[in-house]
């Protein structure tokens, strides 16, 4: 995630006040997603049904990581915007947090696109399968394993030779790119992030031909196998969505050569609120609109329960 990138083509030096144009388009709207994603998480512990139910914890697991790595974007966003430079260790922090939380979301679509499948296709062992334990189980293994990736990045790193720097001080902004110092970790981070993006696309689309075969059965209940097949294919654009930010650099470099900067600037931040910040509320406007029983419940909140009544449930 380069989010320093976009501002390097901004060379020379700029005022406080162009610093505050420059970012206020893309602050505003990170701030109203968050704000929304607050209120989505809030809604998602508010009643005992979503806490006690498995698509709606790990929808709320989903909505945590989605949210932090919002907000970590936008802090990263802002010290690049406002040229501020930071530590190796303290940006390998930022940035190993911001890719922990990035790995989290196709994962979680893919529990999620499970948990479908499982309705569909095995409504009578359903409540045996999709359990609160075995929900907890394969939560607790989707940061497990995006944590071993965090691990082994981390591993690499170590074999740098940070002793030949003349400080640990960055000379660039803080970015994920700008902190892959040996050639094996932007291997592996390439091979990692592919990788990810294959098998989680794999499963979805396993599972969506699954539940369209299982709705061709006389004893399929038609309107849930419906209902979950527009479900599985709303995960599957999450999913592209959610691995679109592996573009974002080339497109970077690519729009930096071919247009000036003032245009350049309006081009970047346009795709970064698609690339990055819209993806990440992409769930909140999914679920709040589709899903009754979060619907009236989620704008009674939004309303700051003024003058939206909950349904009952």
């Amino acid at each position: 995630m380069s989010y320093a990138t976009q501002t390097n083509i901004t060379v020379g030096q700029r005022g406080t006040l162009e610093i505050v144009l420059f970012s206020a388009p893309i602050t505003l709207p990170c701030c109203v997603f968050l704000f929304i994603n607050g209120i989505m998480l809030f809604t998602l512990r508010s009643k005992q049904v979503f806490r006690e139910t498995s698509r709606y914890i790990l929808l709320f697991n989903l909505l945590c990581a989605d949210t932090m790595q919002m907000a970590l974007s936008q802090l990263l966003y802002l010290l690049a915007a406002c040229r501020i430079t930071l530590t190796y260790p303290l940006c390998g922090v930022l940035a190993m947090l911001a890719d922990l939380t990035t790995a989290i979301s196709p994962l979680t679509l893919v529990v999620m696109s499970l948990e479908r499948y499982v309705v569909v296709c095995y409504p009578l062992r359903h409540t045996t399968i999709i359990t609160m334990r075995n929900t907890a189980v394969a939560i607790i293994a989707v940061w497990a394993f995006s944590s071993l990736n965090i691990v082994t990045q981390v591993i690499l790193l170590l074999d740098f030779p940070f002793e030949d720097l003349e400080s640990l001080q960055m000379t660039d902004f803080c970015a994920k790119v700008n902190i892959l110092l040996g050639q094996m970790s932007g291997l592996y981070d390439k091979g990692y992030s592919y990788f990810l993006f294959v098998s989680a696309s794999v499963v979805v689309i396993s599972t969506y031909i699954g539940v369209m075969i299982a709705a061709r059965s006389a004893s399929t209940d038609k309107a849930s196998a419906q209902k979950a097949r527009n479900t599985l294919l709303l995960h599957l654009v999450q999913l592209g969505l959610s691995r679109s930010s592996t573009i974002y650099n080339p497109l970077v470099i690519a729009i930096s050569k071919i247009t000036d900067r003032l245009a350049a600037l309006r081009i970047l931040s346009i795709l970064y609120v698609c690339i990055f910040l819209f993806p990440r509320c992409l769930s909140t406007l999914i679920y709040g609109i589709r899903d009754r029983t979060i619907r009236s419940i989620l704008m009674y909140n939004l309303c700051c329960r003024l003058s939206c009544h909950p349904s009952k449930g």
